[in-house]
């Protein structure tokens, strides 16, 4: 950013942490953009992204007093959208009909044309990452992810010990990552990768 420019940002959040609203309506303006773009790279459509862009500014608004103007406010106001954005994959990967929604692509009134993958490619590759692994492995990824049941559990089903379910689950969630980072989408990747490994 030039001097100039964030000496106009300084004195913007300086107002703003006065309850300037003509500072904040000046803030939204140069930053929405931005925060849209980046958070519709993460949820994929244009109604969630929209929806990032409220909560971040709604944030900083009752937040305004305490604002730093000596900081970076383009990193603060991504730092609060990456955020943002993490917790609502969580909630995502919590919720069967949104989880559908936004890795499944099952919401025909945001289709994104080409650029959409449907239930049975998700299916796919689902079903192909977890083909990769051999039987007894796949067997323990099965019984701790579809039918959610404990190590221990799995440990005294198979006749194993609880430490080689652990090492057998990791080595499961490597292939499939591994298999998902070189045939799915970005989305797809970073649920996996943030709720998939706990």
């Amino acid at each position: 950013m030039h001097a100039k420019e964030n000496n106009r940002e300084v004195a913007l959040v300086k107002e703003l942490t006065k309850h300037s609203e003509a500072a904040f309506r000046r803030l939204f303006e140069m930053y929405s953009h931005e925060v849209f773009a980046y958070g519709k790279s993460i949820l994929r459509y244009d109604v969630y992204a929209e929806e990032m862009v409220q909560d971040v500014f709604l944030k900083i608004w009752l937040n305004r007093a305490t604002l730093n103007p000596e900081l970076s406010f383009r990193s603060y106001i991504f730092t609060i959208t990456r955020n943002l954005a993490i917790n609502f994959l969580h909630r995502a990967a919590n919720d069967h009909k949104l989880r559908r929604e936004i890795f499944y692509g099952r919401q025909e009134v945001y289709n994104q044309g080409e650029n959409r993958m449907d239930d049975a490619y998700y299916k796919k590759i689902e079903l192909l990452a977890i083909a990769k692994l051999p039987p007894k492995r796949r067997r323990i990824f099965e019984l701790s992810r579809k039918e959610g049941k404990s190590y221990e559990e799995i440990s005294n089903e198979l006749g194993i010990s609880v430490s080689t379910v652990k090492n057998q689950m990791s080595s499961a969630l490597e292939t499939i990552r591994n298999f998902l980072f070189s045939h799915g989408d970005v989305t797809f990747i970073i649920v996996f990768l943030l709720f998939g490994l706990s």
